[in-house]
């Protein structure tokens, strides 16, 4: 009983010291709070690159004297091409000389001096996250540096709006200035767009929970009923190995020796052989594997020369007596004669005039003693023939070739 007593007492002391009134601001440190100052001297340096040197140049003065108000000493060396902070017996913060440090650090890396000299203030904090190591395809690392920079560097407007840090992206690193909840939150959405997850995702996130901070009675309870859920849709497959090795079963035993030149002349009985047998033998051999060698060249050669099968077509009509090549000549003649004989009958006759011709003396000459009517005929009739043949013939070879004719 005592026990549980004791357990509910501590258990609702704990609450009462967790529990953070509204609007409490830490006091700051002052110089009251400690006026002996420190014991020992700290000092940090750091390096900075050639293309900086200008611009450091121009504000180091400032630098100089807003380090000096909380006895802190700053020094510049060019030759060397390094930024240096030392602390003084005048001063009194601890940590100061950590937070200067972090103040040469942004500095070095291309931040303005108006938003390195936040780190300063109280609250405040920096961060350098380095992504140069995060991907290690150079194309695929300079798409990603630019979509967390986004077009016109809207994305990364949008990234200081919400976290209240001032981002500065310059070669392969990140440098970030602002409060610890709002730097926890620029070191997520850097370190995923590094590792490809746009970071739209989670600027959709952080704009949703700053609407659900706004509300008091969802302080004690889960928002993931309302955050967004994102499942990836590109999945990665692995890549398959070009050939795959199956492993074997383990045995305690060791391979078996391999059988040296001497063992195989051994087994095959050539270890017996004289000097000339066994280079007859290895002549026989190199000419049969030549002989195999020309007639496998010989038949590559070959195959240049050996026709390709045609498609067969089936014909859709089928043929009829297309082997019968017999013709009724006499029956043919008769037809011929018949037709020519009524061409004759209701043809005009020609006038006198027409039927005159004149040669080259100027002689007139005419058309009946040039050719007689017989051999006119004739003439007509071989012609038709020939011509029937040809047609006949060239029906012939179209069926049997399977096509159509026409």
């Amino acid at each position: 009983m005592a026990t549980s007593m004791a357990e509910r007492s501590s258990a609702k002391f704990s609450e009462d010291l967790l529990e953070v009134p509204k609007g409490w601001k830490e006091p700051k440190f002052s110089k009251d709070d400690n006026p002996k100052g420190l014991a020992v001297e700290s000092s940090f340096a750091t390096l900075f690159p050639k293309y900086r040197e200008s611009y450091l140049r121009e504000c180091w003065p400032l630098v100089e004297k807003s380090l000096s108000d909380h006895g802190i000493k700053a020094v510049l060396d060019v030759v060397e091409g390094s930024m240096s902070v030392h602390t003084t017996r005048k001063t009194w913060d601890p940590y100061i000389v950590i937070k200067s440090r972090d103040m040469i650090k942004l500095l070095a890396r291309s931040l303005p001096y108006e938003q390195a000299l936040r780190v300063l203030d109280d609250g405040m904090s920096a961060e350098i996250i380095k992504i140069g190591r995060m991907v290690r395809n150079r194309q695929r690392f300079v798409r990603r540096r630019q979509r967390l920079i986004g077009p016109n560097g809207s994305t990364l407007k949008a990234i200081e709006l919400l976290t209240k840090c001032y981002v500065m992206v310059q070669g392969n690193t990140v440098g970030a200035v602002g409060p610890y909840r709002g730097l926890r939150d620029v070191n997520k959405i850097v370190t995923d767009t590094m590792n490809n997850i746009h970071p739209i995702y989670n600027i959709k996130t952080m704009m949703i929970k700053r609407e659900l901070m706004k509300d008091d009675k969802l302080k004690s309870e889960s928002w993931d009923r309302f955050l967004p859920k994102f499942k990836s849709k590109n999945l990665k497959k692995r890549k398959q190995p070009l050939k795959k090795r199956t492993k074997k079963e383990y045995t305690p035993f060791p391979p078996p020796q391999p059988e040296s030149k001497i063992d195989k002349e051994l087994a095959t009985g050539e270890y017996f052989l004289k000097e000339g047998q066994k280079q007859v033998k290895a002549q026989e051999l190199k000419r049969m594997k030549q002989a195999e060698a020309k007639a496998r060249n010989q038949e590559k050669r070959n195959k240049a020369f050996i026709p390709p099968k045609e498609p067969t077509v089936a014909s859709k009509t089928t043929p009829t007596n297309s082997t019968d090549t017999s013709i009724d000549i006499d029956a043919f003649k008769a037809k011929i004669k018949k037709n020519t004989q009524k061409k004759m009958k209701f043809s005009q006759p020609e006038s006198s005039d027409s039927s005159k011709r004149k040669d080259r003396t100027g002689k007139s000459k005419t058309n009946d003693g040039d050719i007689s009517p017989i051999k006119f005929e004739l003439c007509e009739l071989r012609n038709s023939v020939i011509m029937a043949l040809r047609r006949r013939k060239k029906r012939y070879t179209v069926l049997r070739a399977g096509g159509p004719f026409k």
